[in-house]
């Protein structure tokens, strides 16, 4: 469950559940971003252990349907383990040379929602290129690995930079932010939000301070490609241009939803419905920026993202709520729009605030709607029970 970015808050809530299932009504639990200690009961030895790494969302997927069939006696505590242990060795559904082709086409399609311009287009797709390679050498060299949210946003920041300077497109910054778009902390930093908000302050306050040296890595590489290329701090505008028009959005929703399904080995059967979800997070953001500011866009988008994914595992239990809920939640708005605040703070102090100011306001607002649609949902789901026949 960590594995799979779950908050913490709701780990240990569906553990203790879990655990008076199979007979320990005094579980004791304290999770963490990277690792877990339980207790069978007060008292009683407690055991460590650390998280390995993060799982694609097919694997988190498995441990939900685990957990699921753990709860509801469908399977063995011993199965269980079974089933968990080989759970990591899985190799990925599709094949290796996807990888390219698939960040190209979220790359493109997050363009589409944050600089829809032609050229704009263009230049995010070939920088996902350089971006990929990046992350492959980072895979087999440690210092790259610590490195790579300041390389990735160099490298990019000077293709797009040099564009933007040989005059073959405008608003370089938004352009900057797809190919690396995928590297970003948004998710991070809102589910460390919505953990403070929920009383979990250790959890939270580290993710929180981990998401922002991401983001100041960052913009670090950014800032540094701007003063090699000798440009003034006018380069680093946040300019929006528009060549593309009302079908934009929807098309650059659809390939994020099959990059997305194809990147975290998704089954094909399952995409039609993440694509749902964010349809569903989207237009509710629309809305609320079109009836108010853009924290209640983030915050209406929040709780229909959460609303949204709870209805289709009511609907398709098979489905885990975790795979349709996480990809609406990587749009990446706060992570992207973080990333310009933090750039222009350092690019010019004096003028950055208000930027700041709205992203920190957007973050705290997606973070209460996650909060709020996770209420709903499950009074949805315990309303539902109650109704069910014994």
């Amino acid at each position: 469950m960590i594995a799979s970015g779950q908050p913490v808050h709701e780990i240990e809530e569906e553990l203790v559940a879990l655990a008076r299932r199979l007979g320990y009504p005094d579980l004791q639990v304290g999770a963490g971003p990277t690792s877990i200690t339980i207790a069978l009961a007060s008292g009683e030895p407690a055991t460590f252990e650390k998280v390995a790494a993060p799982l694609r969302l097919d694997q988190a997927a498995d441990v939900r349907r685990i957990v699921h069939q753990l709860t509801v006696g469908e399977t063995t505590p011993e199965r269980a383990v079974a089933e968990l242990e080989d759970l990591r060795g899985r190799p990925p559904r599709y094949p290796r040379w996807t990888t390219p082709p698939v960040l190209v086409a979220v790359a493109v399609g997050i363009a589409t929602l944050l600089q829809p311009g032609w050229p704009n287009l263009a230049a995010a797709g070939v920088s996902a290129l350089a971006v990929v390679l990046l992350m492959r050498w980072a895979t087999r060299r440690a210092l790259i690995a610590t490195l790579l949210p300041v390389l990735a946003a160099f490298v990019v920041a000077i293709v797009v930079l040099g564009a933007q300077e040989l005059g073959l497109l405008e608003g370089a910054l938004r352009t900057i932010l797809p190919p690396i778009a995928p590297l970003l902390p948004g998710a991070l930093i809102v589910t460390g939000m919505s953990e403070l908000a929920a009383g979990h302050m250790q959890a939270g306050a580290a993710r929180l301070v981990h998401g922002l040296v991401q983001l100041a890595l960052f913009a670090a590489g950014i800032v540094a490609a701007m003063h090699l290329l000798r440009l003034p701090t006018t380069s680093l505008a946040n300019v929006r241009v528009d060549d593309i028009g009302w079908w934009g959005p929807p098309v650059g929703l659809v390939l994020i939803a099959i990059g997305i399904s194809l990147m975290e080995s998704v089954p094909a059967r399952m995409t039609p419905w993440v694509l749902l979800v964010l349809f569903a997070a989207y237009l509710a953001q629309v809305v609320g920026q079109q009836l108010g500011t853009l924290a209640l866009g983030g915050f209406l988008g929040a709780v229909a993202a959460s609303l949204g994914a709870t209805l289709v595992e009511l609907r398709r239990p098979q489905l885990a709520r975790l795979v349709v809920f996480l990809p609406a939640f990587w749009l990446l708005v706060p992570g992207s729009l973080g990333l310009v605040g933090v750039s222009q703070l350092v690019v010019d102090p004096l003028t950055a605030v208000e930027a700041v100011l709205a992203v920190v306001g957007l973050i705290t607002a997606i973070a209460l709607g996650l909060l709020v649609g996770s209420a709903l949902a499950r009074a949805l789901r315990t309303g539902l029970a109650a109704r069910s026949p014994a």
